[in-house]
């Protein structure tokens, strides 16, 4: 087989053509569906580092109330309350700050799926949408000793699709569930 190749390249007759075109045509396909994959993965890490920019936002307009100066020791998030202390988080507006992080605008807000955030190109094609956004904030236990749980720590979740552009419409979108995480513990 190989000596059939190398007869058909040393030829001067001009029937190496076609091989070269389908060799050409081979890498030009693999090379566009290289150049997708990392599209795909540049986005997914893009909204990623924008959640956890936006969650990180979040866990530090918690501080003031993490480190309250009514108690000694660390302590969450807890306010004087009666003679106790009652948790008090504090969860913002994450779909505010990634908007204006990523450029995002709302859409479909009387859909049946909910609500969705999406980006798009000037010429108006969808370059991605995140939805389904789900934070999970832990509080620090109120004046621990163990300092590995004395942690504030926020976990978010949320949905991204992105349009594959390889193949036209022969590909569904990649969807997948971007997750982060942001908090801090104390140093003393």
């Amino acid at each position: 087989m190989t000596d059939k190749i190398k007869q058909i390249l040393r030829e001067k007759c001009g029937s190496g053509f076609p091989l070269i075109i389908a060799i050409t045509l081979s890498l030009v396909i693999i090379f566009t569906g290289i150049s997708e994959y990392f599209r795909l993965m540049i986005v997914a890490q893009g909204v990623r580092d924008a959640v956890q920019a936006a969650v990180i936002s979040t866990v530090v307009e918690n501080y003031d109330d993490v480190y309250h100066g009514v108690r000694e020791g660390y302590s969450g998030a807890y306010q004087p309350y009666a003679g106790d202390f009652e948790e008090t988080l504090d969860y913002g507006d994450i779909y505010d700050r990634l908007d204006g992080i990523l450029g995002l605008s709302s859409s479909g807000a009387g859909s049946p799926g909910g609500s969705y955030h999406e980006k798009r190109t000037p010429d108006g094609k969808l370059e991605f949408k995140v939805w389904n956004l789900d934070v999970d904030i832990r509080n620090a236990p109120l004046a621990s000793g163990d300092q590995a749980s004395a942690r504030f720590q926020a976990d978010s979740t949320i949905l991204l699709e992105v349009p594959v552009s390889f193949g036209g419409k022969l590909l569904p979108p990649m969807t997948i569930r971007v997750k982060t995480s942001a908090g801090y513990t104390p140093k003393f």
